[in-house]
């Protein structure tokens, strides 16, 4: 009987508690400067209905863009409701990963649920300045209509180098817009991202006037020190 108490303990909590960090924690956001510009509140899991974006071709755009390719480890950084996460995991197909990742307990939780008969996809739950992802385990990884709202952007970028494979690229989608209206304008984003390290390898308008800019993750040894960074300024987010 204690048996069968243990163990229904264990199943009945398991669920709520199955999605965890998959490494140690990287640099702390304390080690970083902070953003010279508004950070935008999370809100909502999901950016507009699933059937917009499917009718906008919003992730063959992406897919296409990012060159997915099958056999792939692609990581959602902030995956909010899954849309990107159901849709990679038959691209990548049975011998590439999926790696979903987020920060809000609800949107974890709601993520399994949503994945758990998906063979090929983990839930990871990260935290704000550190998608805690495995070392040099990425291919590709996606950060969809969420960058404005990450409170210390440099530090996330610097601990989620750390899990890219050389020469693995990192595709952000977000409006061309600014932060208080849940957008990014590109020039702020490519000045973050440079003083991060990263290389812009690419830029594509997309529907809704939105963007995908790509970049190549610097290698972990190449990451400029935390002390050297400094924040970027965009006269455009005072408003």
């Amino acid at each position: 009987m204690i048996r069968i108490l243990a163990c229904l303990s264990v199943c009945l909590a398991g669920p709520a508690f199955a999605a965890g960090p998959m490494a140690p924690p990287g640099a702390p956001a304390d080690a970083f400067p902070r953003p010279d510009r508004p950070v935008a509140e999370i809100v909502a899991p999901r950016w507009s209905s699933e059937a917009e974006r499917d009718r906008a071709g919003e992730f063959a755009e992406v897919a296409k863009g990012m060159a997915i390719a099958p056999g792939e480890t692609v990581a959602d950084i902030g995956a909010g409701s899954g849309y990107y996460v159901v849709r990679l995991s038959p691209l990548v197909g049975p011998g590439g990963r999926v790696l979903a990742e987020d920060v809000t307990p609800d949107y974890l939780a709601a993520l399994e649920k949503r994945v758990a008969e998906l063979g090929n996809v983990t839930v990871v739950r990260g935290e704000p300045h550190d998608p805690r992802l495995p070392p040099a385990s990425v291919d590709a990884a996606i950060l969809v209509h969420m960058y404005h709202e990450i409170t210390q952007p440099f530090g996330l970028l610097h601990n989620l180098a750390a899990a890219m494979r050389p020469g693995g690229r990192v595709g952000i989608v977000d409006a061309d817009d600014i932060p208080s209206r849940h957008g990014t304008p590109p020039a702020l984003l490519r000045c973050e991202l440079k003083e991060a390290g990263y290389r812009e390898t690419g830029f594509h308008p997309l529907k809704g006037g939105a963007y995908l800019a790509i970049f190549v993750a610097p290698a972990p040894d190449q990451r400029p020190r935390p002390e050297a960074i400094r924040p970027c300024r965009d006269g455009a987010t005072r408003r």
